[in-house]
């Protein structure tokens, strides 16, 4: 089978890319833009493009599919090529359920949460030596590519976004698997930019749900208001399976899940992360693993990229970095941090760099966020604002939203380096919010 990809140079993209070209696939693509690791990645397998741009000549008539990034603009020149052509467009999610129509779908959707469940389940299954087929959003120990198509694996366990499916299909990602199991972990609203209100967000999850096919199987959060009341208003018919943050408790440090099976040591931290792993855990009886058999694989655990990620520094420091951008993610990592370094002082860096987070009538949202921190620091770039074309934002707005008046905001890179520089990283620990990079700051320096 012959593919293209318009816009490979995704985090996603150039995974699936990835995927199938070891599946025995001819792989091409272009992108006007590639960044590490991508590029490496793709380098490696032969697929990277020769040069940079877009270039309709490659779209030719044997191409059997043409695999559209959400990177790419609705006047993508290869678009318009291949819509002449009358190519077959296929969405990223679009793809993914043509690979896994004939298999038993396990998509795990949310808000927050998703990326962890998804990576606690395919470590344990890693662990136990069951073989799926998976999606995920991010790397994780282990493995080398982040998406595994097969001809024979009886399941597929995908990472379901809610997010738009591509320039020309403007459904939530999620809407096109169709999962016979799936899972809700909670619902906070995101994605201002596409989402206008609340009511449209949630929509997108009653969609979900309804989408589940019949008989199947919903595993969702009971402790999440939003995620209880769109499981009790759906109509269609499935098994619904709540779950809940187990018991566990702090000892030395070290993290302690209170089972039937006495206390399992965990490397992981943090309320939210315990009610992911219980989430996991549900799915994964789904699948055929006994509780007892997913302790002793949840064990060696040790979170995913980015997701309360610890930086090995050389100076000893303890610094942690995390994905964390949307006030529920922010509000869940201070939250987990300030419980497992209760004694320590307490250093949280958070950098607002979306289309929502600068939004001022979404700020709001990110009241208290960074409550209970020693120091509290919030970066943005007026740049960014300039570039995104937004309206300027004061600090004492974000103050006032985030309703601290001790926060520290910095709104110019060097600054906020030079802030970090002075800092004594040996002495306190360190919390990094970002799903950037706070101006190019070095976090092992």
């Amino acid at each position: 089978m012959k593919t293209h990809f318009i816009a490979i140079g995704g985090s996603a993209m150039h995974n699936l890319a990835i995927a199938l070209k070891d599946k025995g696939y001819q792989v091409t693509g272009s992108d006007d833009a590639i960044f590490e690791p991508s590029k490496s990645r793709l380098e490696k397998k032969g697929i990277l493009p020769e040069e940079m741009g877009w270039f309709p000549e490659k779209i030719t008539s044997d191409i059997d599919a043409v695999i559209l990034g959400m990177h790419a603009h609705q006047d993508n020149p290869e678009l318009a090529k291949a819509k002449e052509l009358g190519l077959k467009i296929y969405s990223y999610p679009e793809f993914l359920y043509e690979q896994s129509k004939n298999k038993t779908r396990v998509v795990i959707a949310g808000s927050h949460g998703k990326t962890t469940i998804t990576s606690m389940i395919l470590h344990v299954l890693n662990f136990h030596q069951k073989e799926v087929d998976f999606m995920v959003g991010a790397q994780l120990e282990g493995f080398d590519c982040m998406v595994k198509l097969t001809p024979d694996n009886d399941f597929m366990v995908l990472e379901g976004d809610e997010y738009l499916s591509s320039p020309i299909d403007l459904r939530s990602k999620f809407l096109l698997y169709q999962p016979n199991i799936a899972l809700l972990s909670g619902i906070a609203w995101d994605h201002i930019n596409v989402f206008k209100t609340f009511d449209d967000y949630i929509e997108q999850f009653r969609k979900f749900v309804a989408s589940i096919t019949p008989g199947g199987v919903l595993v969702y959060n009971e402790e999440d208001a939003e995620v209880v009341k769109v499981v009790e208003d759906a109509e269609n018919y499935f098994r619904k399976i709540p779950y809940k943050t187990p018991e566990y408790e702090i000892s030395n440090g070290k993290v302690l899940l209170k089972t039937e099976m006495g206390d399992i040591p965990l490397s992981v931290f943090g309320a939210h992360n315990l009610l992911n792993l219980e989430g996991a855990r549900h799915i994964c009886r789904q699948l055929g693993i006994m509780d007892e058999d997913f302790y002793e694989a949840i064990m060696s655990f040790k979170g995913a990229s980015k997701r309360l990620e610890k930086v090995e520094r050389e100076d000893k420091g303890i610094l942690y970095k995390d994905f964390a951008h949307a006030p529920s993610k922010v509000k869940a990592a201070v939250k987990a941090f300030n419980e497992q370094f209760k004694k320590d002082k307490k250093y949280g860096f958070l950098e607002l760099h979306t289309y929502s987070s600068l939004n001022p009538a979404f700020l709001e949202q990110y009241d208290h966020a960074m409550d209970g921190l020693d120091e509290a620091i919030v970066f943005y770039s007026e740049d960014a604002l300039k570039i995104k074309r937004m309206e300027p934002i004061s600090p004492d707005l974000i103050k006032e939203k985030f309703k601290n008046d001790h926060l520290k905001v910095f709104t110019n890179a060097q600054e906020l380096h030079a802030y970090w520089d002075i800092l004594d990283k040996t002495k306190g620990v360190f919390l990094m919010m970002s799903s950037g990079n706070f101006g190019g700051l070095d976090l092992m320096k």
